[in-house]
């Protein structure tokens, strides 16, 4: 399933091939999110045309919506969305953090407040709602130690030992996934790639919890990975590695998740923004290097090269078509912001040295035009671009390996973006 073709000299980054029933991935590879079975603001076709190798899509949403059970009505995944390339869904484990953790509160599972900003944010665990206005409680977000002003919202999903429970963001009903049952969807999604059930945790759980929540992403992932070899699905089912922030448990997830029968590995988020790049290295030095490593939710720029050389193949992130519809664009000089009142006047394309569809038709000012007007088009000239921007960045990333040039690649880039 995965052939390495290179390797970084004394690193643990490569370039590879990993072989899916509809095709190849050349990695490292951007994986372009399509949540809902779409990329939004973008037909298939210009997802392909951009130079997309794979699509993922969000198993909890696409349960809810139109269910699962649908989409294999209409041929999985691919099928349903006009897709013919390789694809992958999550787990829905991301939604026990989005959904409980984080749900009302200012958390990502990045964080990238400095360790001296933390006081009192320890999070144990998912306990119902937010307290009422003023009032703290263990885990809510301080700023300087004092309890932040939120006002009460109920968590959307609650952990047991057997799964989680949801509550729909479309008509609050509630639901329960159990590893078995994510499994089953999946299944019936059909994705090429799919991910065992795991708990994504805050970055700023304790230490104890963190081991807690790490403990049961292993016994999920063993049930996860029965359910799949029972229910004999084609599928490629890989295993997500947790721990948080934390070296020793980071080290000891990666070697109880690379020990079990996985076609490949996923690394979940929970990571401290400065210490990233050594968080995924110290799971990819513990897990098998014959199989693909994942890392969840990762796809700012700067970030690819760390994922990169620390030995991660591919990546999904909502950031750059995010980015795109709130106008902020991608750039080899930094990121511009397109509402800006410079570029309402500049006749030229986002970047010169860009040769997507609209830096090849379009300039800044029409741009700017079409965003301050709330033109749909907006979303769609500014998505196209900023996803042709990261897919081409990591594809020119994979063949300075090949080449034997990346740290000569990464220094100009990383010198130039952030001039």
């Amino acid at each position: 399933m995965f052939k390495i073709n290179t390797q970084l000299k004394n690193k643990l980054g490569r370039a590879g091939v990993i072989e899916t029933p509809h095709g190849n991935i050349e990695t490292p590879a951007f994986v372009v999110v399509g949540t809902k079975g779409t990329v939004k603001a973008l037909t298939p076709e210009q997802v392909k045309n951009l130079g997309t190798q794979v699509v993922l899509a969000n198993t909890y949403h696409l349960y809810l919506q139109p269910g699962d059970e649908k989409v294999k009505a209409m041929g999985g995944l691919g099928k349903m969305m006009h897709w013919d390339g390789p694809t992958m869904t999550d787990s829905g484990g991301f939604q026990a953090f989005s959904l409980g953790a984080a749900y009302g509160e200012k958390i990502s599972k990045i964080t990238t407040q400095p360790r001296g900003d933390r006081r009192g944010m320890s999070l144990k665990g998912l306990d119902g709602c937010v307290p009422r206005k003023g009032l703290p409680r263990e885990g809510a977000v301080v700023d300087g130690g004092e309890a932040s002003s939120i006002d009460p919202v109920m968590k959307l999903a609650k952990i047991t030992e057997d799964g989680v429970e949801f509550k729909s963001v479309i008509d609050g009903s509630t639901h329960f996934f159990t590893p078995e049952k994510s499994i089953q969807i999946q299944h019936n999604i059909g994705a090429d790639i799919i991910f065992a059930f795991d708990e994504c945790t805050s970055p700023i759980a304790s230490k104890e919890y963190q081991r807690e929540a790490m403990e049961r992403t292993h016994r999920w992932a063993k049930r996860s990975l029965d359910a799949h070899l029972g229910m004999r699905f084609p599928s490629a089912l890989f295993g997500i590695v947790q721990g948080g922030r934390f070296q020793d448990l980071r080290k000891e997830s990666a070697r109880a998740i690379g020990s079990m029968d996985f076609a490949g590995f996923g690394i979940g988020g929970s990571f401290e923004k400065e210490d990233m790049d050594t968080a995924v290295g110290w799971v990819n030095a513990e897990l098998p290097e014959n199989k693909p490593r994942h890392l969840l939710g990762i796809g700012e720029p700067l970030d690819l090269f760390g994922g990169i050389e620390n030995g991660c193949d591919t990546f999904d992130c909502v950031a750059p078509t995010r980015s795109a519809r709130n106008g902020t664009l991608y750039t080899r000089d930094g990121k511009i912001n397109i509402m800006n009142a410079q570029f309402t006047t500049k006749l030229e394309p986002i970047d010169k040295e860009c040769g997507c569809y609209t830096c090849k038709n379009y300039t800044c000012a029409y741009l700017a035009h079409l965003f301050r007007a709330k033109e749909i088009l907006a979303s769609t000239l500014a998505s196209i671009h900023n996803l042709y921007f990261i897919v081409y960045l990591v594809k020119e990333i994979r063949q300075s390996i090949l080449d034997n040039r990346f740290s000569e690649y990464k220094d100009d880039f990383i010198r130039r973006y952030q001039a």
